[in-house]
Order: C-alpha cells, then structure tokens, then sequence
C-alpha cells in the first residue's frame, strides 16, 4: 500500500529523524477511508527500531466511554505513573477508575499523560501511534491532543489519524493523505489481479476509486468476468467508503451463517479480547470451528488480539445483521462482560440490546453516568443519560434525566445538544419548579455562547419563575443575570446591570444566615441602583464574608470573581489582593482549569495596581499559555493593561483589534469598555491628550459610572481635559467620580479623588491638593498611581516656574516608573526633567530583556521555590522543557545553577513581589 508514497514516506522520516534528535513531533494524517493511514502508521512503527513504541486505535462501540483510549495507551507506560506530581497521578487514576474522589479536570488528565510521554521517552525516544481518531472517545482525543500540543523537547513523536481534521486536533501539523499516482494505481491493481483487465476498464477503476489503495484492491474481486475481458457496466464507485462496505458485506454472505454470526459478536465488541468472544460464542451455541472461514477469507484475525482487516469490515459485518441479531448480540456481551470491574461496557451492551423502555436498564445508565461524571468523564455521562432518556417508560422520569442530560451534555461543550435534551424535558407539561430549572440552563448555555443582552434577559426570567418555588436558587439566579450584564457592557441607555439590578431588588429575602451570594447580590443591587454611598456597608458585609476562613470552594469559584469586581469599586486594594490570591488558589487546587483564566486575570489587574509589572506579564504568558492549553481564547483584559502601562502601542492597537474581534463574536460588550479604558492609558502615558479623550468620550457625559473599569475611565479622561487645557470638559467627569470615591474613603480611592481635583485646580488649592494626594496614595500599595500623582505635581510646579520643586518630584516619578517598567510615563517624566534642564541618563540595558516571557516567567517561579515539575503543571509544559529553558536563561544571565538563581542571580526586575 505504500507504492507511490515517496513524498509522505519522506516527511515520516523526517519526522522520526527530528524525534531522535530529542525534538518532539506532532502529526495529523487524514483522508477517506482505505486511502492509507493505516499503511504510514506501520511505516513509521517499522522504520523506528530502537524507540519505544505504543499505539492505540479507536472502535466505534467505545466512542462514549470516557478515557476508554487512555485505557489502552498507559498500560505499557504504567511504570512512569510514579514518577508524576501527586495531582497528575490522582486525576489520571481517577480518569481511569482507578481510584475515586474528586472529579478530575480533563486538562490535568492531559497535563499527566504529557508527564507520561515525557517520562517514557527518558530512556530512550517514544514514538505514539493514535489511529481511527474519528472512533476513539473524545476525553481520550482531548488528553493526547492536549499533551501534543505541549510536547517540546521530550524526543516524542505522536502521530494521530483520522478521517477528516478533527476539531479537538486543531492547531497541530497535518498530512493531507490522498490517492496514489494513476501509474502506481495501475501497477497495484495488476499486481492483485489473477488474470488480465482491460486497459480502459482498468483505467477506469484508477480513476473512479482516485487512487484509494483499499478499493483498488478490493473492488476489482466485485468485477465480473465480462468486465475483466473488455466489457462495459462498470459500476459508479459513488460514496467509496459506502461501496467497500457493500463490497465486504457480499463477502460475509458467502460465509457459513455461524461465521456471520461469530463475527457479528467480534464488531460488538471493541476491547477485541477473544477470552470475551469465545464466552459469548459459547453462549449462542457456536463452536471454535466458526472463526476458519472468516480467517481464510482475511477478513479477520484472532490471536492474542481480535483484529478486523479494516474497520469498514467491522462496519459491514455489524450494519449487515438485522437490528434483531444486533440487540440479541449485545444482550450476550452484557451477560459475558464481569458487572464489577467493567460496569459501564456492560450497561451499554445492555442498553444497545434493549427492544423496549426499560426502567431496570434505565436506571443502571444513570448509575453508570455518576460513575462516569466523577471520573471527569462528561461526555460519556452525557451519552449514558441520554440513552437512558430513551429507555426511560415513564414520562415525569423521563423528564427528569432529560433534564439531568441536558445540564452534564452542557457541561460537557455541547450547547446545541443539550438544548435539543431540553426539548425532550419540555414534551411533557412541565411544573414551575422544572419549568424554572429548564428555564435557568437555557439562559446558562445563551451566556456561555452568546455573552450579549439576550443572556441577562433570559437569566432574569429564570430568576424570576424559581423565586415562588426555590428561593435560594432564584436569589443566585439574580446575581448570575446581574454577572451577564456586567459582562455584556453598558447598553446605549443606560447603565450595565441597571435593570438587572433593579429586578433583583425585588428578590425572595435570604436565608438566615445569608450565604456569601446573598450578602454579595444585595450590596451590587444597592450599588448599581442607588450608587456606591448606598451600597458600600452592605458590600463591605460581603467582602468580609469573602474573605474570611470560612468561605466554601463550592462559592469561592462561583463567586469570587464578581467579589473582586466589588473590592475593585470599593477602591480596597488590600481585600482585592487576598480575594484574587483566594481564587488563583481554589482554581488551581480543585483542578478546574477552566476556572483559572479568570481568576489570574483579576491577579493580574491587582499586580499591575500594584506596580509589579512583572509578575503581571508572566501571568499574561501563563493565562495565554493556559488558553491555548484549553482551546479557549484568552481574557483579554489583563494584556491590555500590562501593554497599555508598558507603552507599547503596536501590542495595545493589536490586542484592541482582537478584543473588538471577539466582541463583536460573543457580544461581551465589557471587553470594549476596558479596551477604551487601556488605550487612553496609553495615550496619557505617552502626553497625547487628544487620543486619551477620544478614547473614552462617554467618560465625559453626564450619568452615573457603571461598575467595573469605568471609574478609572474617568480618571484618564480628567487628566486628559487637564492636560488639553480644557479642565471645563471634565466638570461632569470628575462629580460622577466623586461619587465612587468620597463613599468609598479609602486612601486609594480619596488619593485618586483629590489627584484629579488637584488638575482642576489653580493656585494654592491646586498645590494643597497635589500634595495630598501624594500623602493618601503614599499609605497604599497602589505604586503606579503614587508615581503619577509625583508625575502630575511636578509637571504643575515647572508650569508655575519653580524647577528646583519640580526636579525633586519628576526625579521620583521618573525613578518609579522605570523601575516597574512603565515605560510610557517614565518617557513623560524624563521629557519633563528635560525642560527643568537636567540632563536624564539612561539606563543601561538588563539581561531580563533578552529573556522570552515564559523564561522569565520561568525564573520568577523557581524564585517563589517551585519545583520542575510545579513548574510545569503551572505553565502547562513538561518537567523536561522546564529544565530545557532553565538552562537557556543561565546562559543568558550568567549563572551556571538553580541555586545561584534562588539567592538573587536575576536582574531585579525578575524579583518577585516582596523581594525589592
């Protein structure tokens, strides 16, 4: 089969050649069935003596059984288990029913099947062969595919093949493979014919089968005599794959009616262990003597393994039986397979034989999607719920799974499938309280594909059909719908929330006591209704909740992130610190990796308040790293201000680009907001005042400042009438911000107030007010807005002609904001300096810059002490790559051991917060 594959033999060769070099390949082979991916695999598995080899291939019976692939790909890898990090070997024992606990995050499971790989490739290079990808359960798909993606530096080689791209391969190399030359053709089909053919017949056959290998050399045996000597009547090839099935099925009907039978217990079965075909064979009264005629007639093998010719012979012989002999077939193989250590095959087997309802069987799919969901395995959780939807006899039950489906297949990244389920829910009457559920996840899976107004709306609905019948459900159903409009942005209007908000009001009075989304949803609805004086005692209430000891996991990834949103208005710095630290850690240790985008954007807005630019930038890299680990993309809020305080406006236009892209693609209006926010930033930091105030002109209107980045909007826009000389523009501007700082009357929030008066201001009062801004924004950590109220006084002392004060003012800013690398304004401090005459130095270069973000993300966390293998799990990377990188960054730097760095052998800039 591999006449004529010069060109994709030569790429495979490269591709081992690369992985014994110690590099780490990627591949994905795809075409129709029959046309050869199969024939590359055993090139490679042949042309690769001295590696290590394993592989595994997908049969359709198992694509809904989770990690049923993974199964298979770690039993010849099981001696490097041990040498994972304790997380990665608990989720993989999980995922693979191993052990129980906690459900384990499928990229934890991706992220230990990448330290398995690595692992087995120590001693020598690992070359992984993944064929019939479209067959094999997509948890299995995800985990290698995540693993894939992140392989390095291991002398790994994974080479997947499938029928058609995949999604869940996205992003890897990929090998179209197609026919062969019509010469090779040719020479195939003469070389597996008896006699002669036709030239033209011949040609024909080349041409209408388009060089597919499989059918040249099985579709010839179909040709009749009269088509051999020269006739005419060859038949349309048509759908090729569907004519080797009918080719292959003509083939089983000459087989003795045992033999079909034999063989139709062999493609029920996927795991292909002949202990399970022999019990079952001998249950239907079929003898050994059966499997002769099917092994003469190649279309199978049975040794240690059951093994069809090709999976289209598997497809014949199953769709070939009647429905009838299927369903007995599978009832057999559910009597054969051990109901305890392999309960879920069972129940399927089960399932797929059932004639009719079945509430027994019913009942032990539902049992088996709980075992499922706790091993992390969503999708076969969905799959066993919704055929238990379809065994379900009684109507209200019925309901009720299609419900429970609906809410796991949601879970599991279907949203079209799980709105189809709700229908199923919704045949029968449906009372308030299930109308109310049916209703909440219907505006769940709008938010999360579609975060625009319709989702708010549809939350709000929710919460208002469960409030008579579930309080405490409808009351988080409100905060939710508030969440979604905050995320959807302001509408033309109004304010984001306000209607939300006012609805909420409204809501079921809480429990006694309150639960932390109680006392959150009351202080946000104040907040957004009646303004920050109103609401700030009773979020002040909830942040101290949120911050307390007592505070669940259950409501600190639920909640934390709106919390945090709040401690951001409330102008607390210190409780936004621990609520973000809170969330960063809950994220990461309920291994929910999809929880941690969001949580280390808010850790990253608090760092760059902070003034720590850099631990902000290398939570960039580990968001975006993160990201693309998950196939999400990335929240863009934190790059946009780390790009905006650094001055780098080609980033900044570039990263607005894609904000306004994936805006205008999810309707999350928010991203918008604090895009304009972070380009007037940039456009104050480097004095362009015009752009600053075009970049934030609702800033300027007169209403109440929506929660959320807009307070900071309005103080960009202050500073820019001020320094347009146009302070009348900012009269609205600064009464809208009063009104979310003097309530507020921390040091931040008054140090900001009185910064902003102080550009407003002449003479005296001006000076007074500078200065206290200095003193209140001096009690903080909020480092960058000192350096500007530095920045803005001296700039006002050399308009009124005293230098020497200025100096000593621009000196101090100027200092700050190259220390923490804010570029832009240490520009505008310098070229201020500059006209009070003193000549600026720079600054000599650091080797922190000739260090790639991850490296220097890299350095920052062997500083903090963890190890390679924390590393890795942080950054989603293997040990292996780690220490790859480590050695890199000494070179650059100068050093020659970890030590060396762990005592201060990095630039300063790479020091971690508290170190300075």
């Amino acid at each position: 089969m591999l006449r004529g594959r010069r060109g994709e033999c030569a790429e495979l060769d490269a591709l081992l050649n690369g992985v014994r070099g110690g590099e780490s390949r990627a591949l994905v082979l795809h075409g129709e069935p029959g046309i050869g991916k199969t024939a590359l695999l055993e090139y490679l598995s042949e042309r690769a003596p001295g590696m290590r080899t394993v592989r595994v291939t997908g049969v359709p019976s198992e694509t809904e059984l989770a990690f049923a692939g993974l199964h298979r790909l770690c039993a010849p890898l099981s001696d490097g288990l041990a040498a994972l990090p304790a997380p990665q070997q608990e989720a993989l024992h999980a995922a693979l029913g191993l052990s129980s606990g906690r459900a384990p995050d499928r990229f934890l499971v991706g992220l230990a099947i990448l330290g398995l790989l690595a692992e087995a490739a120590h001693k020598r290079p690992l070359l992984c062969l993944v064929d019939d990808v479209h067959w094999l359960d997509r948890a299995s798909v995800q985990a290698l595919a995540f693993a894939a993606r992140r392989l390095h530096t291991e002398s790994v080689g994974v080479v997947f093949a499938a029928r058609q791209p995949e999604d869940d391969l996205a992003g890897l190399p990929e090998m179209a493979v197609t026919g062969l030359p019509h010469e090779d053709a040719r020479e195939l089909v003469r070389s597996s014919m008896p006699g002669t053919m036709d030239e033209q017949v011949l040609d024909r056959f080349v041409a209408e089968t388009r060089g597919n290998p499989l059918a040249l050399l099985e579709l010839p045996k179909e040709a009749t005599l009269k088509h051999l000597a020269g006739g005419y009547g060859v038949p349309d090839i048509g759908a090729l794959a569907s004519l080797l099935q009918v080719s292959y099925q003509r083939r089983l009907e000459e087989l003795p009616e045992p033999t079909r039978r034999l063989l139709l217990v062999a493609a029920a079965e996927p795991g292909g262990r002949p202990v399970l075909l022999w019990r079952a064979a001998d249950r239907l009264g079929i003898g050994l003597e059966a499997a002769s005629p099917a092994v003469e007639a190649r279309l199978v093998e049975i040794d240690d393994r059951v093994r069809f010719r090709h999976p289209l012979v598997r497809s014949a012989v199953y769709w070939a039986a009647s429905p009838e002999d299927r369903r007995a077939t599978h009832r057999v193989l559910a009597e054969v397979t051990d109901p305890e250590h392999e309960p879920e095959r069972r129940v399927w087997h089960a399932a797929q034989g059932a004639e009719a309802p079945d509430e027994e069987v019913a009942a032990e799919l539902e049992r088996s999607a709980g075992r499922a969901q706790a091993r992390g395995g969503l999708a076969a959780a969905a799959a066993f719920l919704a055929r238990a939807v379809e065994l379900t006899p009684d109507h209200v039950r019925r309901q009720q799974r299609a419900l429970a489906a609906a809410r796991v297949t949601h879970q599991a990244g279907s949203p079209e499938t799980a709105l189809r389920l709700l229908s199923v829910a919704e045949a029968v009457p449906l009372d308030q309280a299930r109308r109310g559920q049916v209703e909440l996840l219907r505006a769940q899976i709008a938010f999360t594909m579609d975060r625009g107004r319709e989702a708010p709306r549809m939350l709000l609905d929710a919460a208002r059909r469960l409030a008579p019948q579930d309080p405490a459900t409808a009351r988080e159903t409100y905060l939710e719908a508030i969440n979604a409009a905050l995320f959807a942005g302001p509408p033309p209007d109004g304010a984001a929330g306000e209607v939300e908000a006012a609805a909420a009001r409204s809501a079921p009075p809480p429990p006694e006591p309150p639960r932390p989304a109680d006392l959150l949803l009351d202080g946000l609805a104040l907040r957004i209704t009646e303004g920050l004086a109103a609401g700030a005692p009773a979020l002040a209430a909830a942040m101290r909740i949120f911050r307390g000891p007592g505070l669940s996991e259950e409501d600190g990834l639920r909640w934390l992130w709106p919390a945090g949103i709040m401690a951001a208005a409330l102008w607390d710095l210190e409780t936004w610190d621990v609520l973000a630290a809170r969330h960063v850690r809950l994220a990461r240790e309920s291994g929910q990796t999809t929880a941690l985008p969001l949580a280390l954007t808010q850790r990253i807005a608090v760092d760059v308040f902070a003034g720590d630019l850099a631990a902000a930038e290398g939570l960039v890299e580990e968001v975006t790293a993160l990201s693309e680990a998950i196939g999400s993309p990335a929240p863009p809020y934190g790059a946009l201000l780390v790009s905006a305080w650094r001055g780098r406006e080609a980033e900044g236009a570039a990263l607005r680009r894609a904000v306004a892209a994936e805006a205008a693609r999810r309707g999350e209006g928010n991203g918008l907001t604090v895009g304009a926010w972070a380009e007037a930033l940039l456009a104050n930091g480097l004095g362009r005042y015009e752009e600053a105030l075009a970049a934030v002109p609702e800033a300027g209107e007169d209403r109440p400042a929506d929660v959320g980045s807009a307070p900071w909007a309005l103080v960009e826009y202050i500073e820019a009438a001020a320094g347009s000389g146009e302070p009348e523009r900012a009269a609205a501007a600064l009464r809208r911000l009063t009104e979310v700082t003097v309530p507020a009357g921390t040091d931040w929030a008054l140090g900001v107030h009185a910064r902003s008066r102080a550009l407003l201001s002449t003479g005296t009062a001006a000076e007074d007010q500078h200065r206290e801004a200095i003193d209140l924004l001096g009690r903080t950590g909020v480092r960058g807005e000192l350096a500007r109220a530095h920045l803005l006084y001296g700039e006002w002392l050399r308009r009124e002609g005293r230098k020497g004060d200025a100096r000593e003012q621009l000196r101090i800013a100027h200092e700050s904001f190259t220390v923490m690398g804010m570029d832009a304004f240490a520009k505008r401090a310098a070229r201020e300096l500059q006209a009070t005459g003193e000549n600026v130095r720079k600054r000599a270069g650091e080797a922190a810059s000739e260090l790639t973000p991850q490296e220097a993300q890299i350095v920052r966390l062997v500083r903090e002490g963890l190890t390679n293998p924390e590393i890795g799990a942080r950054l989603f990377i293997s040990p292996r790559t780690v220490e790859w990188h480590l050695r890199k960054t000494f070179g650059k730097l100068g050093i020659t051991s970890r030590k060396q760095l762990q005592r201060g052998g990095a630039p300063a800039s790479l020091l971690v917060d508290g170190e300075r």
